[in-house]
């Protein structure tokens, strides 16, 4: 899906009631007073928010979005509640506008298998986080490889499964981004998602204190 065609179709559920998130990253990441986060597809803000809260006004938050919409409405959510200590930005996983050596934490849910390039993305995880910090990011992974024409399928891509990989590449992504201590936190059988056998999956790992930083 072009990256047009996602922010409209974001855009238009930022206003609706439906929950777009997928996975309970958040649940496990457990954010302490006085660090730095980032939720990559933030959405309309929620675990942004609560992991403002759980930080403190001493630690803050970043939102990385790549819809209109969706960015629009965690701000106004945000000054609805007077939290300061957040900020939403707009740009894609591939390339986040965020600093190196940036986060102690980095959460996803149900984002990353939208991404055209999922090396780049865990790259760009690797570099934004502080060395010695970590990531728990909730996803699902393909037991299959999709199909050309699934992945390039309107339907298939609104239903969140066409961008989908195998386990097995998605554990060679972290492996080649640098990360250690990978962890499984929680992980499904295989069920049907359309025309592919998916499971989810919430996977934790760090940056290694000791990192060379060569990414």
């Amino acid at each position: 899906m072009e990256i047009k065609e996602i922010n409209t179709r974001y855009s238009q559920l930022a206003e609706s009631d439906c929950c777009l998130s997928c996975g309970g990253a958040i649940d496990y990441a457990k954010p302490l007073s006085g660090e730095v986060c980032v939720d990559l597809g933030s959405g309309r803000g929620t675990d942004v928010l609560r992991m403002a809260e759980k930080v403190g006004v001493e630690g803050f938050v970043y939102g990385v979005d790549i819809s209109d919409g969706m960015i629009e409405k965690a701000r106004r959510n945000a000054e609805k509640f007077k939290v300061n200590h957040v900020r939403f930005i707009q740009c894609q996983l591939e390339k986040l506008d965020l600093a190196d050596e940036l986060a102690d934490l980095v959460i996803s849910n149900c984002t990353l298998n939208h991404a055209s390039d999922k090396q780049a993305v865990w790259n760009e995880i690797y570099r934004i986080l502080k060395k010695g910090g970590r990531f728990v990011i909730s996803d699902i992974y393909a037991t299959h490889l999709i199909s050309e024409e699934d992945r390039n399928n309107p339907i298939a891509i609104a239903e969140c499964w066409a961008g989908s990989v195998t386990r097995a590449e998605y554990m060679e992504h972290l492996k080649n981004a640098g990360f250690v201590s990978i962890e499984i936190i929680e992980e499904s059988g295989p069920y049907a998602k359309g025309n592919a056998e998916v499971a989810s999956i919430t996977i934790a790992g760090k940056k290694s204190a000791a990192c060379s930083c060569g990414h």
